[in-house]
């Protein structure tokens, strides 16, 4: 008997997993696939390290920086070693390259250079995001929850933060895109505003909700962009290195099939084979989409709730190019790129992002090599395994190719090692909705989920619950989730030790 159950070994499970574990509950994470970290898991070929997702980090290794898996991870008594690097990525457009910095004053000098007009009304803008990051950060994350103990602590412990946010509420509430179009008129700006925020949420900026871009934006300019040695695959190490330090149990290769609903409550899980392992709390780090109609069994759930949640419009899924190539002669290559062959940006194959970390980390390549990772939205619908599926891999991954070679012209003669990944590819080794990255929701349209469900004892973690399609986000929808379950005293302890002394794991 577990007093928790998480189904599904992505980041969002795994944080939340290991913060139960903190909290002294028995804790059980089943994984289906053979690693742990869903879309975020790392895995090797030929003597390459390739991040099968997340690319872009910030904060990871500042103490100070307010990334809620950072402080998951100081919490837990774990750090990463991270490799600090400027610029943050060179943005190439169709007839410009863009360096991007974290430095505010860097970044809107850069503009400068391309529109004098445009920097200032980006700095106006900016000055608009800076006062929301700063409320937000006010309020210590490891402190909030998804129930209405919410109001409690922010009335009682953080009253006056919460004062100060309440003068924002108009700006909180708004997109990034209507605070866009209160200072900028500049196309160039508003189309530099809008691919940040694709790569934010995978939507432009009148879909993302202005906290999110805010706080992205504060993070950036406030902690160190660095990268974590050892590649994500050290991110996912160290959430299940703390899980188990904490007393928690993985199993991996452990497909749930359904969650036991008796009574009207959660009772457990039964895995595929027939196990059944009991526990009166589920948490599901599946997708909404998958959690609803492949776990949650027929019947369990009202048919006009049922509706509402499963006609939440999704994120395409992505392409994904994985390379292995020789490094001779490309010596002053920079890690992170990202290529704007035209527009519309959210267009499949018009926007690619290509990461190559073994220039910050040369152990993640062979010597004499470099491991490059490249992605680009693509729609699920037209994809089947039939007789083309294949050739079509290959005609869909030629916008990824192009985009490769406005920063390595060379690359069909450099290439030892090639993986192509498709829509499929992510439904089937991910397990997820149609490959999908989560809900898109516009901030006018309507709210994300959160992690409560109908069915008592039943949560959710993930990228389904908070805006967002980046680790940040799935972890702090793994902090409101496990808040949720816990006294607030103990969430008052964990938020104390943070700010105190590096915490002693306890031995198991």
């Amino acid at each position: 008997m577990f007093d928790t159950i998480i189904v599904g070994g992505g980041i969002g499970g795994l944080c939340a997993a290991a913060l139960l574990a903190r909290h002294g509950r028995r804790v059980l994470v089943c994984e289906s696939h053979t690693i742990a970290g869903g879309a975020a898991h790392a895995f090797r070929r030929e003597g390459f390290h390739f991040d099968s997702g997340p690319s872009f980090h910030c904060g990871l290794g500042d103490p100070k920086s307010l990334n809620p898996l950072r402080q998951i991870l100081a919490v837990l008594g774990e750090s990463l070693p991270t490799v600090p690097y400027s610029p943050f990525a060179h943005y190439h457009f169709p007839d410009s390259c863009f360096a991007v910095f974290g430095d505010a004053g860097r970044y809107s000098g850069a503009i400068a250079g391309v529109t004098q007009a445009g920097a200032r009304q980006f700095e106006r803008f900016a000055r608009r995001l800076l006062p929301m990051y700063e409320a937000l950060a006010d309020i210590p994350i490891l402190s909030l929850r998804a129930d209405l103990g919410l109001l409690a602590t922010l009335l009682g412990t953080y009253l006056g933060q919460t004062l100060k946010l309440l003068t924002l509420v108009g700006d909180l509430r708004s997109s990034t895109g209507q605070i866009l179009d209160r200072d900028v008129r500049d196309p160039w700006v508003r189309r530099l505003v809008d691919l940040e925020c694709f790569l934010l949420s995978g939507l432009t900026a009148h879909g993302t909700v202005a906290p999110e871009f805010a706080f992205m934006w504060g993070e950036r300019c406030r902690s160190p962009i660095d990268y974590p040695i050892g590649g994500g695959g050290a991110i996912v190490e160290a959430l299940v290195r703390a899980l188990k330090r904490w007393g928690g149990e993985i199993r991996l290769g452990a497909h749930v099939q359904t969650i036991l609903i008796e009574q009207g409550r959660v009772a457990g899980v039964q895995l595929v084979g027939g196990e059944r392992l009991d526990a009166p709390v589920v948490i599901s780090n599946a997708s909404l989409w998958d959690t609803y109609t492949k776990l949650v069994p027929a019947g369990a759930l009202n048919p006009a709730f049922l509706r509402s949640a499963l006609a939440l419009p999704a994120v395409d899924s992505f392409m994904h190019l994985h390379l292995g190539i020789r490094a001779e002669g490309l010596e002053s290559l920079s890690g992170h790129h990202v290529v704007v062959h035209a527009d519309p940006l959210t267009h499949p194959g018009h926007t690619c992002m290509i990461s190559i970390p073994s220039v910050w980390d040369p152990n993640l390549a062979p010597a004499g090599h470099h491991v490059l990772h490249a992605y680009s939205l693509e729609p699920f619908a037209p994809w089947q395994r039939d007789n083309r599926y294949h050739e079509r891999k290959r005609e869909r991954a030629l916008p990824l190719y192009r985009a490769i070679e406005r920063i390595i012209p060379d690359l069909k003669n450099r290439i030892v090692l090639e993986l192509i990944g498709t829509p499929l590819t992510h439904a089937r080794y991910l397990r997820r909705f149609q490959g999908s990255y989560g809900p898109a929701i516009m901030p006018a349209v309507g709210t994300f989920p959160g992690p409560a469900t109908p069915i008592t004892g039943l949560y959710r973690v993930g990228d389904t619950t908070l805006p967002g399609i980046g680790l940040p986000a799935v972890a702090a929808s793994a902090i409101l989730c496990v808040n949720s379950l816990v006294e607030p005293e103990r969430t008052a302890e964990l938020v104390a030790a943070s700010t105190s002394s590096p915490l002693k794991a306890k031995t198991t």
